[in-house]
């Protein structure tokens, strides 16, 4: 009987756990759908706030606007991506004797996973973590009741318009990555390894899909909107002080990573499937 009183409270919350998690994705989908259901507000009555958010996210604030923000962080990141990717491209196809097909690495990989992925990562650990320490900060200082109470909408306020922030500033955020991605891959093969400029370019031009490219773009923009809405929701109903405030921060940056890569995931499949779009034979 002993036993049987002290592992019912154990049982008891193994039991809960499930309805728990449940309770949690349905605040999240009611948070989410207020957020996206306030764009249009936020965009006809907080223009100015939107044009301030959208120069946030593109040069930062603060000391982050020191280094130019997430432009520069999201350039260098796929800089960085571009280049390694011709390096393990030149050396592993040189392998086999086909190093002139890093060109085509660098088209098909660039645009279809590492540009995107960069990106994501990059948006999350910049404008997305400090989305979350901004409207953390809020919470706890009863900043966002305050809105509430000169009844202005916080959730339009607050999240709905960094959506929109995003949505616009994406795009020539991840213009410049993808660019940057392009042009590191061919510094790399044809500044540091020595190809052939007109054979590099033969293979990139060749299997360099316009199409691809617009889908990387929504990508993208998926990828920003999934990103910033896991932001603000761990952000705004952020709890516990300061230190609570980090450990929504920690949170949401490792839920946005999920996010980015499950996108990812989900994209590739619903456009590509097991059919790559292109031929490549001799």
């Amino acid at each position: 009987m002993t036993v049987a009183r002290s592992l019912r409270p154990r049982l008891t919350r193994e039991l809960n756990r499930p309805v728990a998690a449940l309770g949690r994705v349905g605040d999240h989908t009611l948070f989410y759908g207020r957020a996206l259901a306030g764009v249009p507000h936020a965009f006809v009555h907080y223009r100015r706030e939107i044009i301030r958010l959208i120069a946030e996210i593109s040069m930062g604030a603060g000391a982050l606007a020191m280094i130019g923000g997430t432009v520069v962080i999201v350039g260098f990141l796929t800089l960085a991506a571009g280049g390694t990717l011709a390096v393990q491209g030149y050396s592993s196809l040189g392998d086999i004797g086909i190093e002139a097909l890093t060109g085509f690495l660098a088209a098909f990989i660039n645009v279809r996973i590492s540009a995107p992925v960069v990106a994501g990562i990059g948006l999350a650990a910049t404008f997305g973590a400090g989305v979350t320490a901004q409207l953390g900060a809020m919470r706890i200082n009863e900043e966002i009741d305050a809105l509430d109470a000169m009844a202005i909408r916080p959730v339009e306020y607050l999240v709905s318009t960094r959506i929109v922030a995003g949505m616009i500033a994406i795009t020539p955020l991840y213009s410049i990555a993808v660019i940057l991605s392009f042009a590191a891959s061919k510094l790399t093969t044809v500044g540091l390894f020595g190809q052939s400029a007109g054979l590099y370019n033969h293979y990139f031009s060749t299997f360099l899909n316009p199409v691809d490219l617009l889908w990387s773009f929504l990508q993208a923009i998926l990828m920003a909107i999934a990103v910033l809405l896991v932001h603000t929701y761990f952000g705004y109903f952020a709890t516990g002080g300061p230190s609570g405030v980090g450990v929504a921060v920690g949170n949401a940056v490792r839920t946005s990573l999920i996010v980015v890569i499950s996108v990812t995931l989900l994209v590739s499949l619903s456009i590509y499937g097991s059919n790559g779009n292109f031929n490549l034979s001799g």
